[in-house]
């Protein structure tokens, strides 16, 4: 049995070590692959162009705040997709044990009650020694500390973690940020259009 104990607690240990090299190397969200709900590999660079800006969110469906969550996450999706906004939710059954389904369940969940259209991740854990990287790489950017309950959020500004959001804030009352950070990058976007305009209007003028 004491063998047992030590090699799991060095497992454990190597768990722990790998996820910490993982997030020492990623200087990005955009660096991490992260699994889908139907079990598919997501580089999460596939959203570098399309959604510089993302709300990345621990989600649960038994949980008290679940109703309220879901529904203004997906109303912000809905408002602000086009304008280069997305949630990515990351279902987690380490609180109260509030998602206890399969992936299968959550989707249909998700989809039957309220509609969900944004992209929902594979169950992962967010605190501890099996924690996702990506989790360990917000927490470690934020500053955050350990994730105290479901719906966590944390605000991502082309790949860059720029602030973390306790499970008590609402979606709705994100939005402002999220239109701020959309307008800062939506804004860059227009700049370089503009700049490349100049460039080619100059040389028009040349030839």
């Amino acid at each position: 049995m004491r063998h047992m104990r030590v090699g799991c607690q060095i497992s454990a240990a190597l768990v722990l070590l790998t996820a910490t090299a993982v997030c020492a190397a990623a200087g990005s969200m955009y660096d991490f692959t992260v699994k889908s709900i139907w079990g598919v590999d997501v580089p999460l660079s596939a959203y570098k162009e399309t959604n510089p800006v993302a709300l990345v969110v621990n989600v649960a469906s038994q949980c008290g705040y679940t109703d309220t969550n879901y529904r203004e996450l997906q109303q912000l999706y809905e408002e602000y997709e086009e304008d280069g906004f997305i949630v990515l939710a990351f279902p987690c059954n380490q609180f109260g044990s509030q998602e206890p389904g399969s992936p299968a369940d959550i989707r249909d969940f998700t989809t039957e009650k309220y509609g969900v259209t944004f992209p929902l991740m594979a169950k992962v854990e967010v605190n501890g020694d099996g924690e996702d990287p990506l989790f360990t790489f917000l927490k470690e950017a934020t500053g955050s500390g350990p994730l105290k309950w479901n719906f966590s959020k944390f605000l991502v500004v082309n790949g860059v973690p720029r602030k973390h959001y306790s499970h008590s804030t609402s979606p709705s009352a994100i939005e402002d940020d999220i239109v701020d950070a959309l307008e800062e990058v939506n804004g860059a976007d227009e700049e370089d259009g503009d700049d490349d305009s100049d460039d080619d209007s100059g040389d028009s003028a040349e030839l």
